[in-house]
């Protein structure tokens, strides 16, 4: 049995259904249950917390708290909403979910390949057991742990996941709990990890009741680009906290995850002696002593401090966080690209440090941000940082949803991603990069009335101080992301993996990530901190890493032109892209790949 219980939220015990609301703003509050006449009246105990005990419920039993002015809201700790956010609560028993990976310990992270995918759109059917027909592919292809973009409930049928209001709740357009749960007891089957994008640091716009009842669930102390902050170091914050630190341990016991990948975390504002991320950490490690459990995060302020490792190499908090700079660096190089915060990445010396030490700035003035940014990162082991050349900011968040190879030739995608694939950073993939999906990946969502205006307008307003939207007339093409077609047009086609070009993109990816896994996994552990790099004049980008007696080379020519001074090899060569001549003179496009042991 994986039942994590919890103190709020409806739970199963002794045939009875306990219901707990922290609603510290009321006086009274009562509950409506499905077949059950009137509201029932909830105890009101110490601390602003409310409770009812009844045998009147049990699971799959819906129901919604009453506030004093008639409003009914849903359960902030609903397992399941049947209808949509506004809509009642669903009692489930966990204990009823009978698993069969009680064998499954984990996985090391240096042996991750993440594949990040968003359920909605990776099939057409757009739901958990849908993704259960294309594991296979996915082990084929040489991956090792999916990475699911968020689930939590959400307003409508279509969202990104990041307008989650109800984090305990896989949305119901993806399927049922128990859903989601066959999709990681088949993925432990075929030997994946499940990661899924956790959302701490706001709530979504429409279904968010908390204000109603529990306006200390927020603060003007801190400010984020969504308004005022979660309180989670002020006065009333403890059952702020409590409610983020079960939702972790939530979803690691009760659905048997790997892994938890924090959003945004630069906004989770906390000036407590105990900072909430540390919390978190520190609680999920404790819960599951029996199990290898990772926590990744995506963090703006590249805070290295997040990322130490303890004297035995274990992280004493997260394991990895999401390396944009990496992305910035490759990007750039393929695109030429220099608006907004590319600005600050347009240089080789940027590329090889950010390929050997994870962070390009640490510490030093970045233009974009007019201001310091990053800690020193170079003594952290390279598994502390995931690297991808795609994800769905980095696509989403262009006006047309662009992938790289719709914006670069198909021989720098080629080079970059030879870069980023056999990098002793962790790789991360985006859906359908491996065979060239054609489709784009947009923006969407799914609200109604002013929001949805308001959306529609702030998305094609963002881009009006880019040079080449000037023009009202080409933003008025940008897609309309509340128009059910822009979700549709997301949506992979996996009959495209046997056409021409795209099966050759597969089989190359494929061969690329059995080298990793054959040459590059069984040396990671020893590879204990970040590398080394020069760079030539003529712009070839040299880094090396040690480990042991040995050295793992990599030597690039991300440009367009032929390069003089490309550095001979060391030992066996693993991977070679683009043409390099014996007299060492690179072509345009050229990566190689050594490892001296």
């Amino acid at each position: 049995m994986r039942a994590h219980r919890m103190p709020f939220g409806a739970t199963v015990e002794d045939g009875h259904v306990r219901f707990r609301l922290w609603a510290p703003a009321l006086d009274a509050l009562a509950i409506e249950i499905s077949g059950v006449e009137g509201p029932l009246p909830m105890q009101r105990l110490a601390d602003g917390w409310f409770e009812l005990v009844t045998d009147r419920a049990r699971a799959g039993t819906n129901y919604r708290y009453r506030l004093p002015d008639g409003l009914r809201v849903p359960d902030p700790a609903s397992r399941h909403q049947p209808v949509d956010v506004h809509g009642p609560s669903q009692v489930v028993d966990p204990s009823k979910y009978r698993w069969r990976d009680h064998y499954w310990r984990g996985r090391p992270w240096h042996e991750a390949v993440v594949y990040e995918l968003h359920v909605g759109t990776f099939t057409p059917e757009g739901t958990f057991a849908a993704i259960i027909g294309k594991l296979d592919h996915l082990v084929a292809l040489g991956v090792t742990a999916i990475e699911l973009m968020p689930v939590a409930e959400f307003a409508g049928t279509r969202n990104w996941g990041y307008d989650g209001v109800l984090p305990y709740a896989p949305d119901r357009s993806y399927g049922q709990p128990d859903d989601l749960k066959d999709l990681v007891q088949a993925a432990h089957e075929r030997g994946l990890m499940v990661l899924l994008d956790v959302v701490y640091n706001h709530l979504g716009p429409e279904g968010n009741y908390l204000h109603r009842y529990a306006p200390q669930f927020f603060t003007e102390r801190h400010h984020t680009p969504w308004g005022a902050a979660m309180n989670f170091d002020g006065s009333d914050s403890g059952p702020v906290r409590e409610f983020f630190a079960h939702n972790a341990l939530y979803w690691i016991e009760e659905f048997h995850l790997d892994d938890l990948r924090l959003d945004a975390v630069q906004t989770i504002l906390d000036d407590s002696p105990r900072h909430i991320l540390a919390e978190i950490a520190e609680r999920v490690q404790a819960a599951v002593p029996e199990r290898t459990v990772h926590l990744v995060l995506e963090n703006g302020d590249n805070e290295a401090e997040w990322l130490v490792r303890s004297r035995t190499g274990h992280p004493r908090w997260y394991a990895a966080q999401w390396n944009d700079d990496v992305h910035h660096t490759l990007h750039v190089a393929l695109t030429g690209e220099r608006g907004g915060y590319y600005a600050d990445f347009g240089d080789t010396t940027k590329l090889g440090r950010s390929l050997a030490e994870g962070f390009v700035f640490q510490g030093e003035f970045a233009s974009f941000w007019n201001a310091r940014r990053g800690e020193p990162s170079a003594h952290l082991p390279p598994g502390a940082f995931v690297a991808f050349l795609q994800n769905h900011d980095q696509i989403g968040n262009r006006a047309f949803g662009e992938r790289i190879h719709h914006i670069a030739a198909p021989e720098a995608v080629r080079a970059a991603a030879a870069v980023y694939l056999l990098l002793p950073q962790v790789p991360m993939l985006f859906m359908g990069e491996e065979w060239a999906a054609p489709q784009p990946f947009l923006f969407f969502a799914d609200f109604a009335g002013d929001l949805a205006e308001a959306v529609r307008n702030g998305r094609r307003n963002e881009f009006a101080r880019f040079e080449e939207f000037a023009d009202p007339a080409r933003r008025a093409r940008i897609p309309d992301p509340l128009a059910e077609q822009t979700y549709l047009q997301s949506k992979l086609d996996w009959d495209d993996r046997t056409k021409t070009p795209n099966d050759a993109w597969l089989d190359w990816y494929r061969r690329i990530l059995l080298v990793r896994e054959v040459n590059l996994v069984p040396l990671l552990p020893r590879i204990k901190q970040g590398g080394a790099f020069e760079v030539s004049g003529d712009g070839i980008v040299h880094v090396w890493w040690r480990f042991g007696g040995g050295t793992l080379d990599l030597a690039a020519n991300l440009s367009a032109e032929a390069r003089q001074g490309f550095p001979p090899p060391r030992g066996q060569v693993l991977w070679t892209e683009g043409e390099i001549s014996p007299t060492q003179v690179s072509g345009p496009w050229a990566v190689r790949w050594s490892i001296d042991a």
